[in-house]
């Protein structure tokens, strides 16, 4: 069954404040702040547009809005650190592009119905989020290339899997080249965003290999933080290791400690209310949890999630009788960084002596293994 993926979800909020008409003025930016200076054609006049955070779901209100003139808007703010935004055409979010914004003065030049091919022009780190891109592109594309192929009709099962080992050098090939990026640009922050998205699935050894070849300035970004947060609580463990324990709250607020369930042969589950698979597989593990519940069969599900009523909601529509725990942090939950999770679902199964016995356990593997444990 295919993972989700931990990455982050770049997607743009859509709150919007009513703000007033701003005049354009010369292309200076407000003391150590930003101004982007727009050139849109085919948009009416009247539109407005928005610049916010792509990164913080939690945002709900744009750093600084704009109504289009004659084809041309102004966008001004203030940010910490260079960090990846979104302008935003309308309240559907139908025109956008993301990019990188750091305060100084930036040219945006796009054209209705294709902002994401819009030039940005002005912002150091846009360039080489850029170069990256350009670097790593022409792998990806062969990637889709084959992954159709191995998917289509008309081969024979020798014939796909030379396609799937040929996919499996293109994934070598594409972590390959994000690792000498970052080995490269140790002073980027685009560098630090890479790292921690890939921390995970990197592994902790490779990981502090390249964050320590990282500038101080890059250290303390808010990237840098992420990636050190991770090295500090991960311990990796492996099957045949003690359970490490952890405290969450849980669906009625009260702190749920792993340890709590020593003495029953525990699944500790990750997942997520927007993990297509988790929600597929959902089913078999409540079929799973019923037949062997009063034997001493626990799960306890930990969440990736951000919303809690998105949590809620799931929980309560797929029926699942459980434990459930999370910090409403995504990928930031400090099990999930413990464990060295890279994407859900994936799950540990604890015997009742607290020892690991096996990694990412479904359906009638999960039963047979059950059928022996609690006989």
């Amino acid at each position: 069954m295919k993972n989700c993926w931990i990455l982050p979800v770049i997607g743009a909020a859509a709150i919007l404040a009513s703000c007033a008409e701003k005049q354009i003025s010369a292309s200076v930016p407000p003391p150590d702040g930003f101004k982007i200076t727009g050139s849109l054609k085919g948009i009416p006049d009247s539109t407005w547009v928005f610049i916010e955070s792509a990164e913080n779901s939690n945002t709900k209100l744009p750093i600084d809005s704009s109504l289009v003139i004659e084809g041309k808007f102004e966008l001004e703010g203030k940010i910490e650190e260079s960090t990846l935004l979104s302008v935003l055409r309308t309240k559907n979010n139908s025109d956008y592009k993301f990019f990188w914004l750091e305060n100084t003065v930036i040219s945006f030049n796009g054209e209705k119905g294709k902002f994401r091919a819009a030039n940005v022009t002005g912002s150091a780190t846009e360039r080489k989020n850029n170069e990256l891109n350009n670097f790593i592109t022409p792998v990806v594309k062969a990637q889709d290339s084959l992954r159709a192929l191995v998917g289509g009709k008309g081969l024979s099962e020798t014939e796909k899997q030379k396609l799937a080992l040929e996919v499996g050098k293109l994934d070598k090939e594409e972590r390959r080249r994000y690792i000498d990026f970052v080995k490269s640009n140790p002073s980027s922050i685009v560098s630090a965003k890479v790292l921690d998205v890939y921390k995970s699935t990197w592994g902790k050894e490779k990981t502090e290999e390249l964050f320590t070849a990282f500038s101080n300035e890059n250290k303390n970004t808010k990237y840098g933080s992420s990636i050190s947060n991770y090295l500090l609580l991960n311990k990796n463990p492996q099957i045949g290791d003690q359970f490490v324990d952890f405290t969450q709250n849980s669906l009625d607020g009260n702190q749920v400690h792993l340890s709590n369930y020593k003495g029953k042969v525990v699944l500790l589950e990750f997942w997520a209310s927007w993990c297509g698979p988790c929600r597929i597989e959902n089913p078999n593990l409540v079929k799973t949890y019923s037949q062997y519940k009063a034997k001493g069969f626990e799960v306890v599900g930990v969440s990736l999630d951000i919303s809690g009523d998105n949590w809620k909601k799931a929980i309560e529509k797929d029926g699942l009788p459980w434990v459930h725990v999370t910090e409403l942090n995504g990928d930031k939950n400090s099990a999930a960084l413990i464990y060295g999770i890279s994407g859900v679902p994936d799950n540990f199964l604890i015997d009742r002596n607290g020892v690991i016995i096996a990694r990412n356990l479904r359906g009638q593997e999960l039963n047979d293994r059950l059928q022996e444990l609690l006989k």
